[in-house]
């Protein structure tokens, strides 16, 4: 299945930081530094033919989220992977996300306390860690107990390769998917 990844607001969370980091380790060279507003790449695909990538460093630029896309599309080609993939693998945070999951754990005994839920994340099931206080972790425990899926938003930051959602809020009971 071919995915080209459009959403703006995803693509303006890419950390130019992070993408070059990729770059570095994936056999990118960079050419040449464009005063601090981008920098070009370039390496040789399987089939020897040559492939550029214009790194734009400079999120506030109206045109970033395009150029960032065009980024995915051509590491998408060099590397014969899905730009989820690749996205799940540069993806470091993304501000006010809304998630819909399962909670599969809690921290026992608590009226308060951590939850973690199992949600998709640019196309993968993942483990999201979050914090919920009284009275939206007694609504965390209902879910579990009935095995109903929620829904809530918050900030998510990836560290390492766990998920956390952080500033969580409007949990709820997803009653819609639960009754499908």
């Amino acid at each position: 299945m071919i995915v080209t990844v459009r959403d703006p607001e995803i693509l303006k969370n890419l950390q130019p930081e992070i993408v070059r980091t990729y770059l570095e380790t994936h056999c990118w060279q960079e050419v040449r530094q464009i005063d601090d507003k981008a920098s070009l790449w370039n390496r040789h695909s399987e089939t020897s033919e040559e492939l550029e990538i214009l790194l734009p460093l400079k999120p506030e630029f109206l045109d970033f989220p395009r150029r960032m896309a065009e980024v995915l599309q051509t590491l998408e080609i060099a590397e014969n992977r899905s730009q989820l993939e690749i996205l799940s693998n540069l993806l470091t945070s993304a501000p006010n996300i809304t998630i819909q999951g399962i909670v599969t754990n809690l921290q026992e005994g608590a009226a308060t306390g951590k939850v973690t839920l199992t949600g998709v994340i640019v196309g993968k099931l993942r483990r999201i860690q979050l914090e919920l206080a009284e009275p939206v972790y007694e609504l965390a425990v209902k879910a579990y107990q009935a095995r109903i899926p929620v829904i809530c938003q918050g900030n998510l930051v990836k560290q390492g390769r766990s998920f956390l959602l952080e500033s969580t809020h409007h949990f709820t009971l997803d009653l819609d998917a639960w009754l499908e």
